[in-house]
């Protein structure tokens, strides 16, 4: 994300070294991050991935969803743990915590105990290199696709439901169809079992994503919950006939401009499937819809909080 600079501030990106991920990153944010500000005086830490120093109370964090405590079991043991221990002493005692839809908003307040005065909704925003124009024959080419597809983008845990596309891509391939699924896993997430009509794509190069998106004939995101649904809004914005689960911020993100079905049943994933491949109404109400969502947006609503929290210094 960009941030704008203010006439009298400035913002200093401070990262962890390479070598340290997960669990050493988290050691570092603990220890060397919050040292850091000191030495260089910053009245706030902008913590935008969830987690902060729980020894600074002049943190803004921003914490997507609540998803390992509101379902431990979506996530390995040690890091939902983690996650119960840390996150709702580092929201309550947050200068002010930021989250991107009025769904996550409500779930903080209630699993958090966090002051709802203190939660503000930034939402989140589309990159502008996702768009009907992208180059999907690079795509096709770079991925080995060579049929018509359906595309789902999701990591390979329980939360995204990735097993109750089966039905649906059976559904397709009697159409001559593929479902695709691009997306890695992460050690802290708990996979599903293998896919098995489904084609899973793995991590996709950034250089492929945005042509991967604009070559599908539909979108699906069947998650059980989502905080936001960027994906969502990334298939909208290259113009793809979306089908969401209605679950989450998904209804919220998507309003009008997309299909909806149980996440819990599969045979309406496929139906609505079926019902938004064509449907070039549903492809320009997704691209009318992502265009009310900009990172520059974003990152003009974060720096004026930000401004408003060190100005009440």
């Amino acid at each position: 994300m960009r941030l704008p600079k203010l006439a009298s501030r400035e913002y200093r990106l401070v990262r962890p070294p390479a070598p340290l991920t997960h669990g050493a990153g988290q050691l570092w944010e603990q220890v060397a991050l919050p040292l850091e500000a000191r030495r260089v005086r910053a009245p706030l830490i902008v913590n935008p991935a969830n987690l902060a120093p729980l020894s600074s109370k002049s943190n803004l964090v921003v914490i997507h969803d609540a998803a390992a405590l509101r379902d431990p079991s979506w996530y390995s043991a040690g890091y939902a743990a983690w996650q119960a221990r840390l996150l709702p002493t580092i929201a309550r005692r947050a200068a002010a915590v930021v989250t991107p839809s009025e769904f996550s908003r409500n779930e903080l307040i209630e699993l958090l105990a966090v002051d709802p005065s203190k939660v503000r909704v930034i939402a989140g925003g589309v990159d502008s290199r996702f768009s009907p124009q992208a180059d999907i024959e690079r795509a096709r080419v770079g991925l080995g696709i060579e049929n018509p597809y359906v595309l789902c983008v999701a990591s390979r845990t329980a939360r995204k439901n990735l097993s109750s596309l089966e039905p649906a891509a059976r559904m397709l391939a009697a159409e001559g169809i593929d479902l695709l699924v691009g997306g890695g896993d992460r050690p802290q997430f708990r996979d599903q079992a293998p896919l098995g009509t489904v084609r899973s794509l793995g991590y996709v190069d950034e250089a492929l994503l945005a042509g991967l998106y604009a070559g599908a004939s539909a979108f699906v995101l069947p998650s059980l919950h989502e905080g936001f649904g960027l994906t969502a809004l990334e298939a909208m914005a290259s113009g793809v006939p979306t089908v969401l689960a209605a679950a989450g911020a998904l209804p919220e993100t998507g309003g009008a401009a997309a299909l909806y079905a149980d996440p819990n049943d599969p045979i309406e994933i496929g139906n609505q499937l079926l019902a938004a491949i064509g449907r070039a109404d549903l492809a320009a109400a997704g691209i009318e819809r992502a265009a009310r969502f900009s990172w520059d947006s974003t990152a003009t609503k974060l720096d004026q909080l930000v401004g408003e929290l060190v100005d009440s210094k």
